[in-house]
């Protein structure tokens, strides 16, 4: 389990070099900075290997009590191959801004990232994935769970249900303006940020609504939410 505490970067505990952040000054390692980056993003891109060969793929997610559930079809092959505690490593990222600098050297993004490594179980406990499920589904649309018909067990039994317990957590942020070397501030060239911006959009129904039905209240909590 992450502790929240910074943590003791002695030799002896300190993190294995594949889980630390190259770039020290922008190396974060406490789980109050790293847990609004998974909160505030719609997929994780879940990194594992199957036939000897690296795999990405983005994911629906949820996180409860710092444990990681992703879901799939039981037939997915990132089931069937993280099913027997696989290793894996979760990323999520936020592209705040494109960084302009008076060098295309210098040029760079601001981001929020954050890096997990831990180990990938099936869950097979059936009150386990009942939760994850209904989490994963209220991490996208807040209040979301109640909104619509209950699921049936032949639904619940046919999704696979992984859970990644977490070894390693890092985050790695860039924000400001570009830096360039001294000697190029004199130059006529424009330098700054252009920045990046994501938004859910108004919700669209599916054309078979029926009448008088209308938007419900988890749609505008997601909107909010990611914003």
């Amino acid at each position: 389990m992450l502790d929240a505490r910074q943590p003791d970067t002695s030799k002896e505990n300190r993190p294995p070099k594949y889980a630390r952040v190259r770039t020290s000054p922008r190396a974060h390692y406490d789980w109050d900075v790293i847990a609004p980056i998974l909160e505030s993003s719609l997929v994780a891109h879940v990194g594992f290997t199957d036939e000897d060969r690296p795999m990405v793929i983005p994911m629906a997610f949820a996180v409860i009590n710092r444990t990681i559930y992703i879901h799939g079809a039981k037939a997915a092959r990132i089931v069937k191959k993280t099913a027997k505690n696989a290793p894996v490593c979760l990323t999520f990222t936020h592209v705040d801004g494109i960084v302009a600098a008076r060098s295309a050297f210098h040029h760079s993004v601001n981001y929020r990232c954050a890096i997990i490594h831990g180990n990938a179980r099936l869950v097979t406990d059936y009150d386990e994935a009942w939760d994850a499920l209904k989490e994963i589904t209220e991490h996208l649309l807040p209040g979301r769970w109640e909104e619509v018909r209950p699921m049936t067990d032949k639904e619940q039994r046919s999704t696979g249900v992984i859970a990644v317990d977490i070894e390693h957590a890092a985050a790695k942020i860039r924000q400001g303006p570009p830096v360039d070397d001294a000697e190029d501030y004199d130059k006529p060239h424009w330098a700054g940020v252009i920045p990046v911006t994501t938004a859910l959009g108004q919700p669209i129904d599916d054309g078979k609504v029926l009448d008088g039905v209308k938007a419900p209240a988890s749609p505008a909590r997601a909107i909010q939410k990611f914003a």
